[in-house]
């Protein structure tokens, strides 16, 4: 396969957003916080030139090149994070014993009670950034919110597979908690 001699991607900065990019690492400061990433293992030249980010690859080759695009897209969901936030809604599946979940006071942990009738808690931590909280209008309804879209999709599957059903038949057993609803926070 050929090597292309140059790919690019170009994200727009929207305007009360500041990115700053030094030697791979990306710093993005918005109203609702600051995010940092290091691209340090991935081969691209990332550049600020005014409101614009610029990642680029001299001389890749097929997969070489598709990196540039998961680093654009990286960056635009941490300017999406420092300006809206991320939501995702879960909601608790069970047929017969109901699923308790309490959240600590912090707002940064779960213990989920009564699944599947079994004695165990399941405690989960968020990730760091990451706020659990009961839904006030929809009942047995929990959301998660946070910045970092990494860390607030990487909490909800550890909420769903905390809960996942074993040595049952899973088209029977469908109880668990499942993510409903996801994306920016819109108010």
């Amino acid at each position: 396969m050929p090597k292309q001699i140059l790919t690019s991607r170009v994200v727009k900065i929207p305007n009360g957003v500041t990115v700053t990019a030094k030697a791979r690492t990306v710093h993005v400061f918005g109203p609702r916080g600051k995010l940092v990433k290091d691209f340090g293992t991935i081969q691209v030249d990332i550049q600020v030139r005014g409101k614009n980010v610029v990642v680029e690859r001299w001389w890749g080759k097929r997969k070489q090149v598709a990196t540039v695009r998961t680093v654009a897209s990286h960056i635009n969901n941490m300017i999406t994070g420092v300006t809206k936030g991320y939501r995702f809604k879960m909601r608790f599946v069970y047929a017969h014993f109901p699923i308790n979940a309490a959240i600590s006071d912090k707002k940064d942990s779960i213990e989920i009670r009564n699944f599947l009738g079994e004695k165990v808690v399941r405690r989960v931590t968020m990730l760091p950034g990451v706020t659990v909280e009961r839904s006030e209008k929809v009942k047995d309804e929990i959301i998660l919110e946070g910045n970092d879209l990494n860390n607030v999709s990487q909490s909800a599957a550890n909420i769903h597979m905390s809960t996942l059903v074993k040595r049952k038949d899973i088209r029977k057993f469908l109880d668990g908690i499942y993510v409903s609803e996801k994306g920016p926070i819109v108010d």
